[in-house]
Formats: C-alpha cells, sequence, structure tokens
C-alpha cells in the first residue's frame, strides 16, 4: 500500500493541511515549508489520488477532446498536446471521434456523456450556431478551428488567412508565378479551405498576379489520395503549375507522388507547400515545406480554458483566441528554373 497524506506529515514533521496544501500548489507556503514537505514526498513515493481528489470537488477528472478525424496526423498529434497540457492540471483526456458528420458534433456538444467528463474541447466541421444556442449541458466548452460562432464559449484558432497568405508569399518570393491550389471545397465557404483559398487569392493579388481559377481543384476530402487525384486532375487537362499550395500536409504529399510518377521533380519542376507540419512531411524523401501551427499553445490555451471555467477563477468572458503559426521552409520548395 501506498503512502499516505498522514506519512508524509509525520515524516517531515509538519500538519497534514500544509503537506495537502503543498500537494495542491496552493501560493501561501513558505519555499521552505514545500522544499521540507517535497523531500519527505520523494523519500515516500507519495503520489496523491487524483480521483478523490476530483470526487471531493464533484467532478470526474475527465475531459473530453472530440475531433474529426483520428487517423489524420494532425489531429493526433494535436490530441498528445493535449493529453500533455491536461496532465499538468491533473486531468485525464477522453478522445471522440466525430467524422465531421452534425449530428455526431451536435450530440457532443450537448453533453451526452455528461455523466464522465468535467468539459469538452471540441473541433467542429458542420457544427452550427443555431445548435450551440440550444445547448443545455452546462460544462465548459471550448471550441477549435477556424469558423467563428456568434455563441458564448471560446474558440482558439490560427489565422488561416493570414497562415495562408505567409504560404503563398514564400512561393512569390522564390519567383513562381503559377501556383496552383489544390483542397478547395464545394460546400459551406465557412469552412477552414475557403479561408486558405481567400489567403491564396490574397496574396497572388498583392504580388500582382491573377486569381487563376483553372490553378484551383476542388475535392470532397483532404487525404493523401485527394491530394494525388486533384494534382493529376490538373495535369490532365493541360495545366501545369510550377508551385502548389495544397490545403494540408498529407494532400500536398499525395501531389508529390502524382508529381514524381509523372516524371516531374520536385522542388526542381514543381515547388510544393503543405499546411499542418505533420511528422510525417518531415520525414518525406522530400521533405516537405508547410505552415506549422502552433499546436502545443492551440492545447495548452484549450485546457487552461477549460479549468479556469471549472475553478470559477478568474471570471472570463467567452473570447476568440489566435495561436501563432510559422512558415517551416524544407526540400519541396526551390526557386523557380528557367
Amino acid at each position: 500500500m501506498g503512502a499516505s497524506l498522514k506519512d508524509v506529515a509525520r515524516l517531515a514533521g509538519v500538519s497534514v493541511k500544509t503537506v495537502s496544501n503543498v500537494v495542491n500548489n496552493y501560493p501561501h507556503v513558505t519555499p521552505g515549508m514545500r522544499e521540507r514537505v517535497q523531500r519527505a514526498i520523494d523519500e515516500l513515493g507519495y503520489r496523491p489520488n487524483l480521483t478523490a481528489r476530483h470526487l471531493r470537488k464533484g467532478r470526474t477528472g475527465i475531459i473530453a477532446l472530440a475531433v474529426p478525424e483520428l487517423g489524420n496526423p494532425y489531429f493526433a498529434e494535436l490530441a498528445g498536446a493535449v493529453i500533455d497540457a491536461a496532465a499538468r492540471h491533473d486531468y485525464t483526456v477522453l478522445l471522440d471521434h466525430t467524422a465531421g458528420q452534425r449530428e455526431k458534433e451536435v450530440l457532443v456538444s450537448q453533453g451526452f456523456r455528461a455523466h464522465v467528463i468535467d468539459g469538452l474541447i471540441l473541433s467542429p466541421i458542420e457544427l452550427e450556431a443555431a445548435d450551440l444556442l440550444g445547448r443545455i449541458d452546462d460544462a465548459p466548452l471550448v471550441l477549435l478551428g477556424e469558423r467563428e460562432y456568434d455563441a458564448p464559449y471560446d474558440q482558439i484558432a490560427i489565422d488561416n488567412v493570414a497562415a495562408a497568405r505567409s504560404a503563398v508569399r514564400h512561393l512569390t518570393g522564390l519567383g513562381h508565378r503559377r501556383i496552383a491550389f489544390l483542397g478547395a471545397r464545394r460546400e459551406s465557404a465557412r469552412q477552414p479551405a475557403h479561408l486558405r483559398l481567400r489567403g491564396w487569392r490574397e496574396e497572388l493579388a498583392a504580388a500582382g498576379l491573377p486569381g487563376d481559377d483553372s490553378l484551383v481543384a476542388a475535392t470532397d476530402g483532404y487525404g493523401r489520395w485527394d491530394g494525388a487525384a486533384a494534382m493529376n486532375a490538373l495535369l490532365d487537362r493541360g495545366t501545369r503549375p510550377d508551385a502548389v499550395f495544397a490545403y494540408n500536409d498529407l494532400m500536398a504529399l499525395g501531389a508529390m507522388r502524382a508529381l514524381v510518377e509523372r516524371g516531374l521533380r520536385v522542388p526542381q519542376d514543381v515547388s510544393v507547400v503543405g499546411f499542418d507540419d505533420v511528422e510525417e512531411g518531415r520525414f518525406s524523401t522530400i521533405a516537405l515545406t508547410t505552415v506549422s501551427p502552433d499546436k502545443q499553445a492551440i492545447a495548452r490555451l484549450a485546457v487552461e480554458r477549460v479549468v479556469a471555467r471549472l475553478t470559477g477563477t478568474p471570471q472570463i468572458n467567452a473570447e476568440r483566441i489566435t495561436p501563432g503559426y510559422t512558415l517551416v521552409a524544407r526540400e519541396s520548395t526551390a526557386p523557380r528554373s528557367g
């Protein structure tokens, strides 16, 4: 049986309350007392009973993270970052998968797991503001992603238009003039693809280049096959870009495969930029240039907002928080030849 608070208090020569204050990181403990208690904790190998701690507060100690696609490396990496961030607050993360379907997103957001979770971090695709306004569950909710909702919930998203512009600016700076966009969507203009397409158009205009619609390829999905199919479709109709900006890294990797199979070289003939900075892109045979959202910041901010609302201190208004991003230049882009 493991050591208890009483055992730590006895060894340290302090009260159980003092040990509890140290374990719970209360600020009004002197450095000397904190060090004394910590030595006793380390010597006894004491581990706090987090389940009991949460239950005493009427909580489960679990935060849910619902994403549209766990098979997408971006969401897998984001989930890992959320798990790490939650652990720093002594919370466990329950993962849920919505497949980007509105009915599943509504079900999750309405609190069908309310009896087992304290809060929810949701990355929606099809959810509407009306779905959120009708929400009856009072568990804290934080939204991830680019769609803006007129609803009283925190939202965390990078500036997709500005991030897309940085990708296109990188390509125009290398002298590229015929820059394709892969991954336009046929559906709602509020989806991220439309924001990235908008960034593509704005940056081309800023560079004095036309936004040639013949260089835009619409897709139904965002996977490797979608990127390959979109690239092949452009080439089949005689449209040869000198650079490609893909909606995400998976599509960019698919596009690079298609280009190589058609006898074109990356980046000598066609430069390619992705979006998400997934690990697979770094270890591709041709390392992928990409827009890198700050996934660690996204995860940390989301967890902090849930925890802040659970503790009630401070009382905070719903906000739209914008983490940063960087453009990571690797081997898939180079100056235009010829």
